[in-house]
């Protein structure tokens, strides 16, 4: 459970510091915003695992948050509990209705809240709606959305996968491997936001791998902005002499060591414009063969 990043929707400044200090002192990362408006610019740049939302805010209210949420894409299946002073049945039913998860009332037991988010987030990751190291979609929800495009014309996927990362974690370390597939998940997220379209879905599809679902229109320019970016900014995560050297010095399995390059991104791009498909499996082994030509091109 360590590690899940929880964003905290509160105006009350207590409130909302009394939330931060404690689950931070549980080994979450624990963001915070005291507007409606300012939660939703948050979740645009950092998926959160879970939200703590207050229904009375001074600008939109939670419910309005909520059905934005909701009704988005990219941030449908972040599990929300709301937190509020009200306890009239017709307040729960309006926020059920919304798609919260769970319900609590003011003035709340701190230890029965901890229990509820564990819980929503646990259940979250146990039906592979997220991934726990990313809170981008996983399993089930990227099968859904395939699903649904194999009935329509006007898309594209981006079957992205991180190359040479195996190297990368054997020579930093997993937690470093987290870090990075972290960052790789944000740099998704703001390509898609700045060249995209605000109904492209984003998921982690496993490991090293992610898929974008986008327009026919918007997938070419999100695939190079993306390839040109990470590149240059993944170099953040390596140490001074290999930046200097331009390579890192991994274990082979065979023992001794071999030069392996920097981390890139190599990304397939399969459209019904370009290709039919006949089920699912079709569109995902296609792009990942894409992915593979591409890697290959690219001397990934």
């Amino acid at each position: 459970m360590g590690n899940a990043r929880l964003l905290v929707v509160e105006d009350d400044v207590d409130i909302a510091n009394m939330l931060k200090i404690y689950f931070s002192g549980m080994q979450y990362d624990v963001d915070v915003a005291h507007r409606g408006r300012d939660a939703l610019e948050k979740v645009k740049h950092a998926l959160p695992h879970l939200i703590v939302l207050d229904i009375m805010l001074p600008d939109i209210d939670g419910y309005e948050v909520c059905r934005n949420l909701r009704t988005s894409t990219r941030t449908s299946h972040i599990p929300v509990i709301f937190l509020t002073q009200k306890d009239e049945r017709s307040d729960k039913l309006q926020g059920l209705e919304l798609g919260a998860d769970d319900y609590i009332t003011k003035p709340f037991d701190i230890e029965e809240l901890k229990l509820r988010v564990q819980g929503a987030i646990r259940r979250s990751e146990r039906e592979s709606l997220t991934d726990p190291r990313t809170g981008l979609p996983a399993g089930r929800l990227i099968e859904e959305q395939l699903r649904r495009i194999i009935r329509e014309t006007n898309w594209a996927l981006l079957d992205v996968r991180l190359n040479h990362f195996e190297s990368f974690k054997d020579v930093y370390g997993f937690v470093a491997g987290d870090d990075v597939l972290r960052f790789a998940s944000m740099v998704i997220g703001e390509v898609v936001d700045e060249v995209g379209t605000a109904s492209d879905f984003i998921g982690h599809a496993g490991g090293d791998n992610f898929i974008i679902i986008t327009t026919n229109e918007a997938a070419p320019n999100i695939r190079q902005r993306l390839k040109d970016r990470f590149a240059v900014e993944v170099q953040s995560h390596y140490n001074f002499i290999d930046r200097q050297q331009g390579f890192i010095q991994a274990p082979k399995a065979d023992g001794g060591v071999e030069k392996v390059p920097f981390m890139t991104f190599s990304a397939g791009l399969v459209s019904p414009s370009l290709q039919s498909f006949a089920d699912i499996r079709e569109i995902t082994e296609l792009a990942a063969d894409a992915r593979r030509q591409d890697a290959a091109a690219s001397g990934g």
